[in-house]
């Protein structure tokens, strides 16, 4: 489901991550497929847990132990990145695919000049020539717009401003012409003028490199500031899947719906009650069953808790994984005046009860009380 007419620069096929607990498998990300087009840019957004990261890591081959890949196909240019050995994997990260970590301070090593781990990270790769890995590592901070990058190069990690790191580790990033550029919450920490910045400065070098950028986030206000397409992911599964605009304008996954209102509108009426998502994630040792998203849904159906919907087509290039669209609860409940969102609030549909054992019943067993019927 490429966004352009381009050949996917990556393939993501049912890619499936656990890590192995004392307290069981902890199913991190569950099937799990997208694509990548060449100059596109791609958000991946969710709440903390959901399985952003995770991804991102798979994509590397830099799932810290005790995780690791359980399933699936990663193909960059048709080749399958988990099926390589493991000095191919080397030489691929950071030269043809490139990440930007959440946090910069704890990637950027304190002891070395910005300038030499900037070097560094092209010399180990041999795909810019010696003579020039110097120029290009201050050419590199002119372009993420450091002030006067001549004298910064000098300097070391605490000696810059966490716009300043967010900075340079795009340089980083860049310093081998990758083909894929991951950015994982780069505006984290970061107060919004300099945000403002680094969108603008990832959304120059998609102009003007063409380089393909996956954002990662959780916030909503820069994938719509910087994406094209957007993957919205909960407990470890893509529940929905399309266009930026698609997504929102018309989201169809009760999730997104959710993740939309809780965000403050400038086009909104100023006494609107921003609306909250209830509960919290779900245990991924062990999920609930049916639609992962059923404890916290307020158009729940029977249906949720038993069976788990896959991805459908909901509109031209959109999928979600829901059996109750927003269109469906727009037209069948009212959802459109809805003031009570509190979980199953709009469809009245409770958990199927479970039979209570015969010993607590005295010999007879008794099933508890009957869901209630929609209003």
């Amino acid at each position: 489901m490429a966004g352009s007419m381009n050949e996917p620069v990556l393939e993501v096929r049912e890619l499936s991550t656990s890590f192995f607990t004392d307290d069981g498998e902890v199913k991190a990300v569950r099937d799990v497929s997208f694509d990548l087009a060449a100059g596109e840019t791609l958000g991946i957004v969710g709440e903390s847990g959901c399985g952003k990261s995770v991804t991102a890591l798979s994509i590397l081959g830099l799932v810290p132990r005790p995780g690791r890949v359980v399933a699936g196909e990663i193909l960059f240019r048709g080749r399958d990145l988990l099926s390589i050995d493991r000095e191919e994997l080397r030489q691929i990260r950071g030269r043809d695919i490139a990440m930007i970590f959440q946090d910069p301070l704890s990637s950027l090593n304190p002891v070395h000049r910005i300038g030499a781990q900037i070097e560094e990270a092209m010399r180990a790769h041999d795909k810019v020539a010696p003579r020039d890995v110097r120029p290009r590592g201050l050419d590199l901070l002119r372009q993420v717009h450091v002030p006067d990058a001549a004298r910064r190069v000098r300097n070391y990690p605490h000696q810059f401003s966490g716009g300043m790191r967010q900075r340079v580790m795009i340089a980083m990033g860049l310093s081998n012409r990758p083909e894929i550029l991951i950015a994982d919450e780069p505006t984290t920490a970061l107060d919004v003028t300099v945000q403002a910045q680094i969108l603008q400065l990832l959304r120059d070098l998609n102009r003007d490199l063409g380089t393909s950028i996956i954002l990662i986030t959780h916030n909503l206000g820069v994938v719509a500031g910087l994406c094209s397409r957007v993957v919205v992911m909960y407990a470890g599964e893509i529940v929905e899947q399309g266009s930026t605009e698609q997504i929102f304008d018309a989201p169809q996954h009760p999730y997104t719906w959710a993740l939309l209102r809780s965000l403050p509108r400038v086009d909104a009426d100023r006494h609107e009650r921003l609306r909250s998502i209830e509960g919290l994630p779900p245990d991924l040792i062990a999920p609930p069953t049916g639609c992962k998203f059923n404890p916290r849904c307020p158009f729940r159906l029977e249906r949720c808790f038993s069976e788990a919907p896959e991805l459908k087509p909901v509109g031209d290039g959109q999928v979600a994984a829901c059996w109750v669209t927003m269109k469906r609860a727009y037209a069948e409940m009212g959802a459109g005046s809805l003031l009570d969102t509190r979980a199953g609030a709009a469809s009245g549909v409770r958990p199927p009860a479970v039979p209570l054992p015969l010993a607590i019943t005295g010999g007879s067993q008794t099933a508890g009380p009957e869901p209630l019927e929609r209003e």
